[in-house]
């Protein structure tokens, strides 16, 4: 089967590739700097996913709104938060976008208009419905999205989300990234409706199942849901089909995959696949793919020796942000 031409300029095209590649690498250093227990607590990598954020992001305007979960290092990272930012923050460090205080979870930079990863399922909805109720009333015309799991179509605030986006026509792009195991447990075997779109269909919002494995998929969807909403025409769903080739976090033993499904998928994987379509159009060749690369790892062991610079808290702010500070009488 031949594959379609990626219909983008060079430029564009290797921008997105290069993206991909910075979420990529920036995992992977995640994974190996958990592992010297330089990053501590929870650490849930996007390896696999990454044409899901890149395709969407770019998507976006630089004002839009963006809502995700603790999977979000990526979406962070396209949205503007630096890369220095991120790792100091996973490092604990005063110096991250979250003062080293969330961690890998709990990403947030207001600058970049990034509300934050959220370790609550379903946590991030209301939030983003909140943003756009805020967006309508200041009259105003950005888009709020969320990025969320499959599984996180099983909690309440999905369908009240999903209801009152409709209700008032709010602009909210709803991002659902299916990668088919939640937690740890399969679609199949946790929600009775294995038809994502035709779940969120019920609230009569436009819907759509897309290749969450191919960027160029991805982007062109998420265009037209973004034109769609701008022009009034109230939320929008969009299923993104993909698979994260790692468990569901550092913790996972990962005994509720089998390994051959894993390797299956990987086959597919999104950034092999598009290098490949961008060589035979003669947009790539291996030798410049290799300077994108040097030139990824280059800033991301430029970020890992700023969070290992970076200093902790004091203990004398600990109460910092959490009593309001006495008032004289």
């Amino acid at each position: 089967m031949n594959t379609p031409d990626v219909p983008y300029p060079a430029e564009f095209a290797l921008r997105l590739l290069r993206d991909m590649l910075r979420i990529r690498r920036l995992e992977e250093r995640a994974a190996e700097l958990y592992g010297e227990s330089k990053i501590r607590g929870f650490l849930h990598l996007y390896i696999g996913e990454e044409a899901v954020a890149a395709g969407a992001l770019h998507a976006l305007a630089i004002d839009d709104a963006v809502v995700a979960t603790y999977r979000e290092h990526g979406h962070a990272l396209l949205k503007g938060v630096p890369m220095t930012a991120i790792m100091a923050e996973m490092f604990g460090k005063q110096e991250g976008c979250s003062r080293g205080r969330g961690g890998s979870m709990h990403l947030f930079d207001a600058r970049t208009r990034f509300y934050g990863g959220n370790a609550i399922v379903a946590g991030g909805l209301p939030l983003t419905v909140g943003l756009a109720l805020a967006e309508r009333m200041q009259g105003g015309n950005r888009v709020s999205a969320c990025f969320f799991g499959e599984g996180a179509m099983a909690e309440g605030a999905f369908a009240e989300s999903l209801n009152l986006a409709a209700l008032w026509q709010l602009p909210v792009l709803f991002c659902c990234e299916n990668n088919l195991y939640a937690m740890g447990t399969a679609l199949a075997r946790s929600q009775s409706q294995l038809d994502l779109c035709a779940k969120a269909g019920a609230f009569k919002v436009t819907t759509r199942a897309v290749d969450g494995m191919d960027v160029v998929a991805v982007h062109e969807a998420t265009r037209e849901a973004v034109s769609a909403i701008r022009a009034g025409g109230g939320p929008y769903f969009l299923e993104f089909q993909t698979y994260r080739f790692r468990p569901h976090s550092m913790f996972d033993p990962e005994l509720y995959r089998d390994k051959a499904e894993v390797e299956k998928w990987k086959e597919r994987g999104p950034i092999h696949t598009f290098s490949a379509r961008l060589k035979a159009q003669g947009l790539l060749d291996e030798a410049g793919f290799l300077v994108i690369a040097d030139e990824v790892n280059e800033e991301v062991e430029a970020a890992v020796a700023y969070a290992e610079a970076g200093s902790l808290e004091p203990t004398a702010d600990l109460a910092r942000d959490v009593y309001t500070p006495e008032v004289a009488p």
